[in-house]
């Protein structure tokens, strides 16, 4: 059979992985897909030393690459929203393939997309959007597909890992860490999306709508950063037996789905907890094989481009195949996504842990559990630490039973309202993840 050709747009980190993985892996990667690939044209405004592309034609348009009429699959590597939406609905339009990387242009505008390639008859590829080279949207999509989802949660941005591990092994700040991320590379300049939970909800959106067949509903999951954690906090969750991690939540509920992003406390011997530096792993729970890990690197040029080729060889073998028999890109067929409502987080339900830092006055303890008593809230312990009294005020750290969040919410507000209360109350969620 004729060579399958292919256009990359972009070069940089992932471009430049996937072009260089094609070239080395070539004849590994045209024995399991029966075809050869060809790179016949890369997209890049500046030249990238690590590839060889003396045989490949260079272009600084991408538009070159998804109207030129050779191409078959065109590879979106350049990242952001705006460029890469027109390049992709270009694409289909044009009747081309796509594959792409790109957890934010999907989890915005890929209800749009894969509309779009529906109507065109052709597939978007994006196993590389979620986890970097982990194939955890395949394991969910057709590897889990006899299966009812219940719960999927995941460390899925390696800059927030980095940071609470480096914070919990070494006593460090999250200041200080978050500058040597930087300085590593793992974080931007402006690290906003990492350390806020955006990054994450993005790719949580896409795995929450494979698990449960709903629409992309990125605007309706809650985040919440890391950027408000101590080592204090870290040190205090460590004592009672659990780590923090910046987890993303999906969870099938009777009143809705609950997509969520926030730190969470689970337990130390959980797999999930010894998830360590910027590794990423995500843990789904189904109804008939029950709870599986898939865990590897998260990010990077080489795991990345595994993930992309990984598209490329698929749609290879798909080409051949009418439309309405190739794998639905969310995992189900359009016309079977449901509308389930996405819970508001003060709906969603979870146990706490409260880091409450008071003055050591008597009958503070008691006024505490008054407040929790009143509104339905059971604690399961208490630890005050004497030790770390600062300023006359000790942290009493309290962990709860599961209750709704709008019951916590109540409960802080009154806590926070206290005179023996002297900063804001630190609220983290616990998980066991059974």
């Amino acid at each position: 059979m004729k060579p399958v050709k292919v256009g990359i747009c972009g070069l940089g980190t992932v471009g430049g992985g996937t072009f260089n993985v094609l070239k080395r892996n070539a004849e590994e990667i045209s024995r399991r897909a029966g075809r050869q690939i060809e790179v016949v044209q890369v997209a890049s405004r500046t030249i990238n030393p690590d590839c060889d592309t003396s045989t490949t034609e260079v272009v600084d348009d991408v538009f070159a690459i998804v109207d030129n009429p050779e191409i078959e699959i065109v590879v979106e590597l350049i990242g952001g929203e705006t460029l890469a939406k027109e390049i992709v609905l270009r694409a289909i339009e044009n009747g081309k393939h796509v594959v792409t990387a790109n957890k934010a242009l999907l989890a915005v505008h890929g209800n749009e997309i894969f509309a779009r390639a529906r109507a065109r008859g052709v597939m978007v590829g994006f196993e590389a959007a979620v986890a970097g080279g982990i194939p955890v949207i395949k394991a969910i999509r057709e590897g889990l597909a006899g299966n009812r989802i219940n719960w999927l949660t995941g460390i899925i941005n390696g800059t927030g890992n980095f940071i609470l591990s480096e914070m919990r092994e070494k006593g460090r700040t999250f200041e200080d860490v978050l500058q040597e991320a930087q300085e590593l590379g793992y974080a931007e300049a402006d690290p906003t999306f990492d350390v806020e939970g955006i990054d994450a909800a993005h790719k949580l959106t896409i795995l929450a709508s494979i698990a449960f067949g709903i629409p992309l509903q990125f605007e309706k999951a809650y985040t919440e950063g890391i950027t408000q954690l101590t080592t204090a906090d870290v040190n205090y969750a460590e004592a009672l037996g659990y780590r923090i991690k910046h987890l993303g939540i999906a969870r099938r509920t009777d009143l809705g789905i609950e997509l969520r992003v926030h730190p969470t406390l689970i337990p130390e011997d959980r797999l999930l907890a010894n998830v360590n530096g910027v590794m990423n792993a995500v843990m789904v729970n189904g109804d008939a094989v029950g709870s599986t890990l898939y865990y590897g690197a998260g990010a990077g040029m080489e795991p990345t481009a595994s993930a992309v080729i990984a598209d490329i060889i698929d749609v290879m073998r798909s080409m051949t195949v009418l439309p309405a028999d190739q794998v639905p890109a969310l995992g189900f067929q359009a016309d079977q996504l449901s509308e389930h409502p996405i819970l508001a987080i003060d709906e969603c339900e979870s146990a706490y842990y409260l880091r409450i830092q008071a003055k050591d006055h008597p009958g503070v303890l008691a006024q505490v559990a008054s407040i929790m008593s009143v509104r339905g809230i059971n604690i399961e312990s208490i630890m005050q630490k004497e030790a770390d009294e600062v300023d006359g005020a000790i942290p009493m750290i309290l962990l709860t039973h599961r209750v709704e969040e709008q019951r916590i919410n109540d409960a802080i507000l009154a806590l926070e309202a206290l005179d023996t209360v002297q900063e804001p109350v630190v609220r983290i969620r616990v998980e066991q993840l059974n």
